[in-house]
């Protein structure tokens, strides 16, 4: 619709006035891709969020947890957060209704005070007798609209209120009057509210008594919903959305579609509203009933501020509630599985060709990114323009952004991995079995990779190219902060690939809910490669059989022994704090010796990071003799302007610290004794340990891999970055002479080491 549209545009960064001349400019060139920026965002959405676009009529049911606090009060910043989207929506040409719990729990809350306001102290002494749920909602009916009224007035909005109860929507004549009124109000712009009247109810157990229309607001919400023909309901709670079990239990997991006949009988719900009648079980009948009608529902948080806005953009927020959802979820489980399917198949065609031909794919897809600099450049404008007015974080944008010196720098190092020895089907060692009976053992492509990364443009290219030289099919899902940037560099890589091998050799996957799908085919992919926070590797090794590699958090320790050379030290922790205090191989935590205490030597440690303004927090030893805070946890990556100090006795404390409190990351200590340094660097048991060095050089491109698709911190396949032997594997290739067992009867072994070919 005109009206949504209209809204998207407000708030997308439109695409720059020379985009078009631009595109019809490189597309003349042999070597440039044409690309349609428009089609990446479109292609990108969700199809189950699609719906949104037709979006004219919402009704938003807000519940009592979300209206009132924790102790009864009004929650009045949610209150005033909820009217703001309200409004906002409202002036866009949508049309509202809002339907309304907690005038029993404002009104249990006024008649509490206004009895310990009137009670003498010995009226106090004796326990308070509850109000009727009655009185509380005559009172609280009253309060509510008081305060959506004033809320509103202040916006400029005009808001009506409609009591209504179960009896009255037995008459025929009363729902045709209802839907009349109500089309009226939203003729002129006002936002009617709708609340059960339980100050004259005559139910008395509403989940007893199934023979009502409907027995509280939720199920209200969902009756008006389909009297009322809305286009959506959003049903606001305070939690995220609907959760396979209690939100409280480790083991829960947020639902993001509801297949009736999958979850029906799997969920497990909690205890009911803590303030109102309901609680999930209500919301969930209610969308059930709601969906199966043919109105779409949305359960999401109303304590974030903006909830109801990103749904009618198509974010991915809370569950969704759908006729058509079942249908929704099987066509992506197949696509899902075609997407990983075809990778293979195609990776299969690339270890086929020839090693000249794999090199020249790399040495095309350099030239490529060179020649589409300026396509690259417009979409990701786009990117860091919308992550700016989102208002994301400096060092978010960073990574975000690209430049021409990075399109030439990511062009090099895919040149440099296509100068690289042949990977592929190398062999490892060979050994005589028997006379004539020869066994090599060569490097293999792990198969499908399936690799999961931040919003950092430049790192798909990376992986993309890492991905190819190893011989690898590869799926790929960046952050949506880079989404345009990364259609286009996926567009650019595609194009430059044969039709000998495929462009399906890489798949870009344009949603976050298709993860969960291709996390379940540990038939078709072989790893798992998450890059990110701890939150996100825990979550993905959850949800998965496929093997995960990749690290969960950074801790890297430097510790200066007693012997190091202080002016050495001062610079390598300046490097290894500040040169990206974001990045994985910052140092997070400083060990010092503690004869640095008596000789000065700390000071000019600490003056060296303060003078920089990095916040110091110390372990219990430091914190006490230093006199700063106090650290949270000795395990802690702070991935800022901040790191941890504690003072140790020796090498062999410092050790014992790291392997315990560390995350076997990158250490590294600072020394000017040998045998100290070996004692660290021995038994120290990380993936990378350094002696006299920044941590900062723990990194693919560093280490001369060309590149790398993450570190590992695994203990098993590959440890610290990983590039293109990470992603390889071995296979045995036995050539005989038609040689046969037989019980080893017939076989004399030799076992013979020979030269490798």
């Amino acid at each position: 619709m005109v009206i949504i549209n209209h809204y998207k545009e407000r708030k997308e960064k439109p695409i720059p006035k020379n985009h078009r001349s631009l595109s019809m400019t490189l597309s003349d060139s042999p070597r440039c891709i044409p690309f349609d920026a428009s089609r990446s965002i479109v292609d990108s959405m969700d199809p189950t969020r699609e719906f949104v676009k037709n979006v004219k009529r919402l009704i938003v049911k807000v519940g009592t947890a979300v209206v009132t606090r924790a102790d009864g009060r009004l929650a009045l910043g949610r209150l005033g957060a909820l009217c703001e989207q309200l409004k906002e929506l409202n002036s866009r040409g949508y049309e509202v209704i809002l339907v309304t719990s907690g005038a029993v729990g404002v009104g249990r809350q006024r008649l509490r005070y206004r009895k310990v306001a009137n009670s003498s102290f010995a009226d106090l002494q004796s326990p308070q007798d509850e109000f009727g749920g009655k009185a509380c909602a005559a009172v609280g009916q009253s309060s509510l609209m008081a305060l959506y009224d004033t809320m509103f007035s202040q916006l400029d909005v005009t808001s009506s209120q409609l009591l209504v109860t179960d009896s009255v929507f037995r008459d025929e004549g009363f729902r045709k009057q209802l839907s009349d009124t109500v089309n009226s109000l939203l003729g002129l712009r006002v936002i009617p509210i709708f609340n059960e009247n339980d100050a004259v109810s005559t139910k008395k157990a509403p989940y007893q008594d199934s023979s009502g229309i409907f027995w509280d607001n939720d199920s209200l919400a969902g009756l008006l919903a389909s009297e009322l023909k809305a286009d959506l309901l959003v049903m606001l709670s305070d939690v995220e959305g609907l959760y396979s079990c209690p939100p409280s239990d480790p083991k829960s997991k947020l639902i993001h579609t509801y297949i009736k006949m999958k979850h029906q009988e799997e969920i497990t719900f909690g205890d009911k509203s803590r303030l109102g009648r309901g609680g999930m079980t209500a919301k969930v009948e209610a969308a059930v009933c709601a969906a199966d009608a043919g109105i779409p529902v949305v359960i999401t948080s109303g304590y974030a501020t903006d909830n109801i806005i990103k749904v009618l953009q198509g974010e991915h927020l809370g569950t969704l509630f759908h006729k058509d959802a079942h249908l929704w979820t099987l066509a992506r489980e197949v696509g899902a599985r075609t997407m990983a399917a075809a990778a293979r198949e195609c990776s299969r065609q690339l270890q086929a060709q020839q090693p000249q031909a794999r090199r020249k794919i790399l040495l095309d897809i350099a030239d490529a990114l060179e020649a589409n600099e300026s396509m690259i450049l417009v979409e990701n404008e786009a990117d860091v323009s919308a992550a700016q007015l989102a208002g994301y974080e400096k060092s978010l944008i960073s990574r975000l952004a690209l430049t021409p010196r990075k399109i030439y720098s990511l062009a090099k190092s895919v040149r440099k991995l296509a100068e690289m020895e042949e990977p592929i089907a190398r062999v490892l060692s060979r050994t005589e079995l028997a006379d004539g009976l020869i066994l090599e053992k060569t490097t293999s492509p792990l198969g499908v990779l399936l690799v999961v990364f931040e919003s950092r443009p430049d790192a798909l290219v990376q992986i993309a190219s890492l991905a190819i030289r190893s011989g690898n099919g590869l799926l790929l899902k960046g952050g949506k902060e880079a989404k345009r940037s990364n259609a286009a560099l996926h567009k650019v890589i595609t194009s430059a690939i044969p039709g000998s091998v495929g462009s399906k050799l890489i798949g870009l996957v344009t949603s976050r809910e298709e993860i969960p799908d291709l996390l379940k085919l540990d038939d078709v992919i072989d790893l798992v490669i998450p890059r990110g926070s701890n939150k996100l590797v825990s979550k993905i090794k959850s949800l998965t059989k496929i093997p995960v590699l990749g690290h969960a958090d950074g801790v890297c320790h430097i510790y200066v022994d007693k012997s190091a050379n202080i002016d050495m030290a001062k610079h390598i922790l300046h490097d290894a704090k500040l040169d990206y205090p974001a990045a994985c191989n910052a140092m997070e935590t400083l060990l010092v010796h503690k004869d640095f205490l008596s000789e000065g030597g700390l000071n000019e440690l600490l003056l060296e990071l303060r003078s920089e303004a990095v916040t110091l927090y110390g372990g219990p030893r430091a914190s006490n003799l230093l006199k700063i805070a106090e650290a949270s946890s000795l395990h802690h990556e702070y991935s800022s302007m901040a790191c941890t100090i504690e003072i140790v006795d020796d090498v062999f404390a410092a050790i014992d610290h790291i392997n315990q409190h560390g995350s076997a990351h990158t250490d590294c200590i600072i020394t000017e004794d040998i045998e100290v340094a070996e004692a660290f660097l021995r038994q120290v048991d990380s993936a990378a340990v350094f002696h006299n060095a920044s941590t900062r050089f723990c990194d693919g491109a560093r280490f001369g891999l060309g590149a790398e698709v993450g570190i590992s911190t695994s203990r098993i396949h590959a440890r610290g970055p990983v590039g293109v032997e990470g992603l390889l594997t071995t296979r045995w290739i036995l050539r005989g002479c038609g040689q046969v067992v037989d019980g080893d009867k017939g076989v004399s072994y030799t076992h013979k080491v020979l030269k490798q070919s």
